[in-house]
């Protein structure tokens, strides 16, 4: 990696022979701990909402309207975020925006036990949620690259996969068996959320009383990350123009201005919208099996071992060609949505989520290697916020598209449907000479 300043920025050297180990780095743990927390308090809710919003109206359109409001939230407040993250202190955009989300989650436990409870009040929660995710997200991301050298980000981002499938694992169990069967015990789940957002504005506020560097948005005077990018497949030093300081709108143009990342980018943003509402059509289908929530939340939660598990296979993936490894990707999903359409119970959804989920890590980190750590260092909020914002743009159709197919059709109907339809952009994709022609940089398993 070339990039001095971010080295700089990490501030966690011992002897000077290279920097501290991340098990020993303080500032990046103690990060790590209230973003773990925040991220399971947000996998609890995500199965609370929709089983509080069955069990108000009965209708699976609107449970699939709460999570399309909010994903609409967080699009809009996308590009903003990033160049919010990029002017000023990360640390401190991330304390405003867990505060935020706490005061939102505090207000729906309040109006639920108060029993003034309502579907609008709810949708105007999920639009505030959604936008403190983009605040959030952009600066969280800046905030760990403040306190980890260059060299140790391909290990951290290997914990932060422990973290995320370790929330996507437990958060659902919890929520479930938090959720009771009577107005008072529906809160429970709420409370257990706003406990962890509260947690991770603590731990945010922490980390200036850590031994080290204090936290905040890194200011490299280095050039990028220089890296091998035959294809076009990263932005090298030197980038063109459109990569340069231009406002909000800078970390799209860098996206689309490389063929390579242009076609990825639409790939995932294509899945990505057709597993928006996954989990809402097998929470629909289990209970049409007359499963218990509390059973339903473990299925979930059992399928996200397979992101822990496939942590580890992060390398052993990326020995494949990019290109090969999305489209591979892709065709194990379709393989998993049509399966799931067959009504086994809730051991196998869980097989078949663990099974698709074993490559999420390594597609994670390949978006890392080939986007995120390619782009100008004083542009990297805005960056991440494109890419968060275009991968995310079909989230509002996906989920709303599931709750009307639910209306409609029989649940494994709509599970075969959602199938059909990513089978074709997946054949599409593959159709795209610069996606089987991606190169990773020289030094992406250094």
């Amino acid at each position: 990696m070339g990039s001095t300043g971010a080295a700089t920025a990490a501030g966690q050297t011992g002897t000077g022979s290279g920097p501290v180990p991340l098990r020993r780095n303080l500032r990046f743990q103690t990060l790590w701990i209230g973003t773990t927390a925040s991220t399971l308090g947000v996998s609890v809710a995500d199965v609370a909402y929709p089983l509080t919003i069955l069990a108000m109206t009965g209708s699976p359109a609107r449970a699939g309207l709460f999570a399309a409001v909010q994903a609409i939230g967080m699009l809009a407040a996308g590009l903003p975020a990033g160049a919010l993250a990029d002017r000023y202190d990360s640390r401190t955009i991330v304390i405003v925006a867990e505060a935020a989300r706490a005061a939102v989650t505090v207000a729906v436990v309040m109006a639920l036990v108060s029993g003034w409870l309502s579907l609008p009040l709810l949708l105007g929660a999920a639009a505030l949620l959604g936008i403190g995710q983009a605040v959030k997200g952009a600066a969280g991301l800046l905030l760990a690259r403040s306190v980890v050298a260059p060299e140790q980000l391909t290990r951290a981002l290997t914990q932060d996969e422990v973290r995320i499938n370790g929330a996507a694992l437990a958060g659902p169990a919890i929520g479930g068996a938090l959720y009771g069967v009577h107005a008072l015990a529906h809160a429970l789940p709420f409370v257990f959320t706003a406990g962890s957002f509260l947690l991770a504005l603590a731990a945010a506020a922490l980390m200036a009383l850590v031994p080290g560097q204090a936290p905040g948005r890194p200011r490299p005077a280095a050039t990028p990350d220089r890296a091998a990018t035959p294809d076009g497949a990263a932005t090298p030093d030197g980038a063109p123009s459109a990569c340069q300081p231009g406002g909000m709108l800078a970390g799209l143009r860098t996206l689309w201005d490389q063929p390579v990342l242009r076609t990825a980018t639409l790939l995932i943003m294509f899945v990505n919208t057709i597993g928006a509402g996954l989990e809402l059509v097998i929470i629909v289908i289990l209970r049409h099996q007359a499963v218990p929530p509390g059973t339903i939340g473990l299925a979930l939660g059992l399928g996200a071992a397979g992101g822990l598990a496939g942590a580890p296979l992060v390398s052993v993936l990326h020995r494949l060609r990019p290109g090969v490894l999305l489209l591979g990707m892709g065709a194990l999903d379709v393989a998993m949505l049509a399966l799931l359409a067959v009504p086994f119970g809730p051991w196998w959804v869980a097989g078949l989520m663990f099974t698709v989920m074993l490559g999420v890590p390594a597609i994670r980190v390949l978006v890392d290697i080939l986007v995120i750590r390619q782009a100008p260092p004083e542009q990297r909020g805005r960056v991440i916020a494109a890419l968060m914002t275009l991968i995310g743009l079909g989230v509002p159709v996906g989920l709303a598209g599931c709750g009307l197919l639910l209306q409609y059709l029989p649940a494994q109907a709509a599970m075969l449907t959602l199938a059909v339809v990513e089978a074709a952009g997946v054949a599409y994709g593959s159709t795209r000479r610069e996606l089987w022609q991606a190169r990773w940089p020289a030094d992406h398993l250094a």
